[in-house]
Parts: C-alpha cells; sequence; structure tokens
C-alpha cells in the first residue's frame, strides 16, 4: 500500500499518525513498566484548550494602539483610526460573526489559512526566503580524532544521537515542552521525521509523512549526500540502532565512492516553487527508479548531507549553512525538515524546511541531540559479535535519470540559487556583555535586545534621510493551544519611541536627563513583556485580521480599513525578528521577509554575549545596521552601568 499523502488544512490526521502519537506498545526491549506510562511527549493533548476567537473590538482598539508610532502625520493616523470605527460599526461584526462560525468545531480554526497562506501557497524559493539554519558548537571533546576522520565521526554521531531521538520521540518519551505551569501543543513534532514538502503543481504545496501505524522501533533510514551522490543508508538493522562505529565506517565508504560531481538535482528543491512542481513531475514520471528515489527522500528519517566544504569563520559557516557554499546545492535538499549538515572540517549545523513546523521544535531536537553528545556517558553502542547478527547491510547509491531537458532545468536552478545567494547580505554583532549585566540592570533580555534594535533602526533610518516604512514583527509562540504556532508581537511602540527619541535627542548627557532615559526604557520593556505575554496567549493583533480578511465571499469589497496604508504599513515588516536560545547553538538565521526589510535572528541566553544575525537584499545598508545595533548596545549598556563599556564585535 503506497504511502498517505497528507495537504494539510485539507484532510483531517489520518488514524495512523493519532494512533501513532498515542500508541501504548510495550517498548522494546522489554523492561518493567515505567511510572509515566502514558508516555510523557504527549499526555497534555487532549486537554489543550483552542485557539479563541478574540472579541472584535478590543483588537481593534489594540491595533489602534500600534498604528501611532508608524503614521507619518496625525491626518494620517486620523483618517486610519476613522476607518477602523467605520469597519466597528459596519462590516466586522459580520465578518466576526462569520469568523466564529468558522471556527466552530475545528480543532485550530486559523490552521489551514496560515499553513497555506504563509508557507504551502509561497512560490519563490523557499531556500533563503522560508528556510532557517541552525549551527552546532563544536562538542566538548573528539575523543582525540582529528583530519578528515574528524567529520565523518561526527556525522556519525549525529547520526546516531538523532535516530535515538527519533525512537524516543515515537515511543513518547520525549519530554513535553511547555512553562511551569502551562503545556505546550506537541503536534508539529509529528512532521520532524520520515516526511517532506512535496511541490504542487497547482500553486499549492503539501506535506506527505511516511509515519507507520503503531511503530515504536527505531528502524528506518536515512539519505545521505555527497557530491550530487545520493545514498540509502539503513541507520537500524535486526531491531537496533547502528553504533557509531558502524555509522562512521558506512559513511567513510559513502565518502570514498562519492569523489566525482553528480548533477545537482537537489538545487531543484531550492528554486521557483512552480518551476520546481514541474520538474518534480518530469522527475517522477522519467524513470521508475527516479519515483522509488523520491520515495525514499520522503520516506527517510532526515537527510545527511556530507558537505565538501570548509568553511573557516562564523559569518561563512553561517552562509554554507544557509544556503550551501557557491554551487552547494547538489549535497542538499531543501524540502525535508531536518537536514543534518556536516562539513569537511567537522563544523555542523542544521537547515530546517519551515512549512508546517517552527523553530522551536527543531532547537529542542538540536538541544537535546547536543547536550547527549557532550556527555561522556553517551552510549555509542557496540557492533555485535558476528555469531550473534548477520552484518549490516551496506549503504546502497540510488541513481537518478536525468534527461537533456532536466539537465538544462538543473543548470537554470543552479544560475538562479547563485543568483539569489549573491543577492543577500548577512552581518553578525556579538556584545561584550550577555545575560548577566542585563538581569543586574532588573531587565528583561528579550526586551533590552528588541528595544536597542529599534534605537539602531531609528538612527539608521535619519541617516538615510527617510521615514520608518513598516513595523518589527517578533515571534511568540501560541502552543499553549491545541495545533498552536504564533502570533506577532508588534515590537514598535509610543513607548519604545519615546525612548528612541529621547537617546536620540542632542544635548548634555547629565543625570537627569539619564534618569529620564531609564524611566523611558524601563516603561517601554514593560510593555513590550506585556504585549510578548499577550501574543503568547493568542491575544495579538495580526491573525485574527487576518481571520477576518479571509472570511470575506467572493465579489465582496475589501473593507477600507484593511487597505489603509498606515494599516499597511504597520504589518509592513522591515524588521522581522525571533530569538532562540540552547547552550549548543551558535549560527542561527534566516532571511528578511520584505525587500526593504532585515532579517534579525538574535540570542540573549549567554552569559557574557549576546549575539545578532542581520540578513538583508545586498543593497540594503546591512552592514552600517549592524553597526547600529553594535552602538545601540553600547549606549544602552552605559545607561545602567559605569566605567569601560564593554565592546561590540562585528
Amino acid at each position: 500500500m503506497s504511502p498517505p499523502f497528507l495537504r494539510i488544512g485539507r484532510v483531517s490526521l489520518p488514524t495512523t499518525l493519532r494512533r501513532l502519537a498515542y500508541s501504548t506498545m510495550p517498548v522494546h526491549p522489554p523492561s518493567p513498566r515505567p511510572i509515566d506510562w502514558k508516555h510523557p511527549t504527549f499526555a497534555a493533548q487532549s486537554t489543550l484548550p483552542r485557539l479563541p476567537v478574540l472579541p472584535l473590538l478590543p483588537t481593534l482598539e489594540s491595533l489602534k494602539c500600534t498604528l501611532a508610532p508608524v503614521a507619518h502625520s496625525q491626518a494620517e493616523l486620523a483618517e486610519a483610526e476613522k476607518k477602523i470605527d467605520a469597519f466597528a460599526s459596519g462590516m466586522g461584526p459580520e465578518l466576526q460573526r462569520r469568523l466564529e462560525a468558522h471556527a466552530q468545531g475545528k480543532p485550530h480554526w486559523l490552521e489551514e489559512w496560515w499553513d497555506d497562506g504563509a508557507y504551502l501557497s509561497y512560490r519563490d524559493s523557499v531556500m533563503v526566503n522560508v528556510s532557517y539554519y541552525y549551527g552546532f558548537a563544536e562538542p566538548p571533546s573528539t575523543q582525540g580524532i582529528t583530519g578528515p576522520r574528524a567529520a565523518r565521526n561526527r556525522a556519525a554521531s549525529l547520526t546516531r544521537a538523532a535516530m535515538l531521538y527519533r525512537r524516543a520521540l515515537k515511543r513518547g518519551e520525549v519530554p513535553a515542552e511547555g512553562t511551569k505551569d502551562t503545556p505546550f501543543c506537541m503536534d508539529t513534532y509529528r512532521w520532524m521525521f520520515d516526511c517532506a514538502r512535496v511541490p504542487g503543481t497547482e500553486g499549492l504545496d503539501w506535506s506527505v509523512s511516511h509515519a507507520k501505524e503503531g511503530d515504536t522501533s527505531g528502524d528506518g533510514h536515512i539519505i545521505v549526500l555527497r557530491n550530487g551522490h545520493f545514498w540509502r543508508l539503513d541507520a537500524a538493522h535486526d531491531g537496533r540502532i547502528l553504533s557509531t562505529a558502524e555509522l562512521e565506517a558506512q559513511i567513510e565508504h559513502i565518502v570514498s565512492a562519492s569523489t566525482t560531481k553528480q548533477p545537482a538535482v537537489g538545487a531543484l528543491t531550492a528554486a521557483n516553487r512552480d518551476l520546481w512542481a514541474s520538474n518534480y513531475v518530469r522527475l517522477r514520471a522519467l524513470s521508475p527508479s527516479n519515483a522509488a528515489l523520491l520515495d525514499a527522500i520522503h520516506s527517510a528519517a532526515f537527510v545527511l548531507c556530507l558537505d565538501p566544504a570548509t568553511p573557516g569563520d562564523f559569518l561563512t559557516t553561517s552562509r554554507f549553512l544557509w544556503h550551501g557554499a557557491p554551487n552547494g546545492l547538489r549535497d542538499r535538499w531543501i524540502d525535508k525538515p531536518i537536514q543534518l549538515i556536516v562539513f569537511d572540517s567537522a563544523r555542523a549545523g542544521l537547515m530546517g524546511e519551515h512549512s508546517v513546523m517552527d523553530g522551536t521544535p527543531t532547537l529542542a531536537f538540536t538541544d537535546a541531540i547536543c547536550s547527549a553528545l557532550a556527555d561522556p556517558a553517551f552510549d555509542h553502542g557496540s557492533s555485535p559479535s558476528s555469531s550473534s547478527s548477520s552484518p549490516a547491510a551496506a549503504p546502497v547509491e540510488l541513481k537518478w535519470t536525468v534527461d537533456r531537458e532536466l539537465g538544462e532545468s538543473i543548470a537554470r536552478a543552479e544560475r538562479d540559487a547563485a543568483e539569489l545567494v549573491a543577492s543577500q547580505a548577512m552581518s553578525v554583532v556579538k556584545t561584550g556583555y550577555g545575560k548577566l549585566a542585563i538581569k543586574a540592570a532588573r531587565a528583561s533580555p528579550d526586551a533590552w535586545a528588541q528595544i536597542l534594535v529599534q534605537l539602531a533602526y531609528a538612527r539608521l533610518v535619519r541617516s538615510s534621510k527617510k521615514r520608518r516604512q513598516g513595523g518589527t514583527y517578533e515571534s511568540a509562540t501560541t502552543r499553549r493551544y491545541f495545533k498552536g504556532r504564533t502570533e506577532v508581537v508588534r515590537v514598535v511602540t509610543s513607548e519604545s519611541d519615546a525612548f528612541v527619541r529621547a537617546m536620540m535627542a542632542q544635548g548634555d548627557r547629565d543625570d537627569d536627563v539619564e534618569k529620564n532615559r531609564r524611566a523611558l526604557f524601563e516603561l517601554a520593556a514593560k510593555v513590550h513583556v506585556a504585549n510578548a505575554q499577550a501574543a503568547g496567549r493568542g491575544e495579538g493583533v495580526d491573525r485574527h485580521l487576518l481571520g477576518l480578511r479571509k472570511v470575506l465571499k467572493e465579489g465582496e469589497d475589501v473593507p477600507e480599513m484593511f487597505e489603509d496604508p498606515v494599516v499597511k504599513r504597520a504589518s509592513h515588516w522591515v524588521l522581522s525578528t525571533s530569538a532562540l536560545f540552547s547552550k549548543h547553538l551558535r549560527e542561527y538565521g534566516w532571511g528578511e521577509v520584505v525587500p526593504d526589510g532585515f532579517g534579525v535572528a538574535y540570542i540573549t541566553g549567554f552569559d557574557d554575549y549576546m549575539q545578532f544575525t542581520i540578513t538583508s537584499r545586498a543593497e540594503m545598508p546591512n552592514e552600517e545596521f549592524a553597526a547600529e545595533i553594535s552602538r545601540a548596545a553600547e549606549d544602552l549598556y552605559a545607561l545602567y552601568f559605569h566605567g569601560e563599556v564593554p565592546k561590540s564585535r562585528l
């Protein structure tokens, strides 16, 4: 029977996956019944509340509050507020009624609209524009392994750790996420392994899962890429996950047998989605072996990219994780949720496909496998004696059939990818202080980082003699709700603007001026924390407005409120920001979301530094913005601490 194909939001979760999530089959090998035998990973799923549809008027009042900082004049603001009031007394209540009716009986009223609208209907390259990357910190010990073998060993170690994590997830043994008193939904974890995004020919992609009902074993294969060669590696044998030594031997064989470069079929996955869809159909139809190879990729636990590049510095490693080295897409398959990437320098990381799974599950995965490998007691496994078991199968190379037309498409995809990569700029800032100093100032690290970015951007805009052309998006998780994903924290507030104006005002810096600036910062930070908490409760503006707009019927006029220039400007995300933290996280980032904007991935969890990765189009003042972030970080430190200001590193 062929694997189930699943279009998100259009078909309910198959019984296969529902049962997998709640399976209570005994683990193998047999063991005494554990206390938490009901599988803690998914134990809270049935008790999670549904995302509410907010009342209309509070959302509209919140919307008004976000407009004042982005309005270019009082007259412009007054006109926007007039349109909001007209919506509140006109079409708004009817659209609210429709939205509430739409939500009735649905596990998550936003799921289809968000997955399809934000991700699966996106037709430009998902590389750079949608995918994100993590770089892993160097392991504390390499067990004395150096030279080329270090990369093979690290790839093998990561593979074993990942397969052990996958087995634990299937058994429900992965600790559920949440805060102290609020469990988080674990639904999107089912899109971490054994699945892939599939390009659609009708302008809409979908995701396919090959999870097997009731399977709690570690059985499964991975796809290994090297110089465009595709290999199937069965990572388990006779009911056990292969040892690190066995995996390393298999990987060494793959590297030795993959010295020639093969056509960069993987580059097709980085192309425009409509082009990839047409080439996907042709690739699949060209030969049965191609169809089998695509199925093998889709059903693989994950993809392991053995990248021959040897990036040296932090910035180069970041870029290679983000989009590959020049002409490096022959060793990527962008549609897999997890690609583990190991360079020949032994540096390693992950590229994530974002459409149906956000970054928090893959961060938990990263933290788990890196923590496991950092533990000297990590179980690397052992090879069975020849008398007790047959040897594990050797990896099998899977070869593409490529005709002239596909060859031309691959060449075009490589050219387009090279052009996309060349169009992007990236800078990294590491401040000279971190969480310890911020906590000493009694401030929220997230608020501190966000407000200093606002100061930096305001200075950048002033230096260009332009006006602010958009708002700032910070992602807040709404996983306290069943199937919850994200809501927007609208970072630009009147309070943050007041602080920024005070910092940019000319004049002497006497004690009264500094005291006023601190008071304004603390108020701005308090408002930011409150807004972030509200967004996490699902009480933001943007998802509600999206729902109201989606229930418009064909032929109905779009209410003037949605077309107002100030309303549109407030959600033109010139700054797209998000923070994650793991002690094992090194590089981290993604691309900007609008042509005239910046992506700002930041880390505030380290005691002695903060990290900001800034991405943008090449024509944007990327380095200048990075310099302003560095300057703002130093100015904010000087506002609270006397003595020498720790300098940032660019």
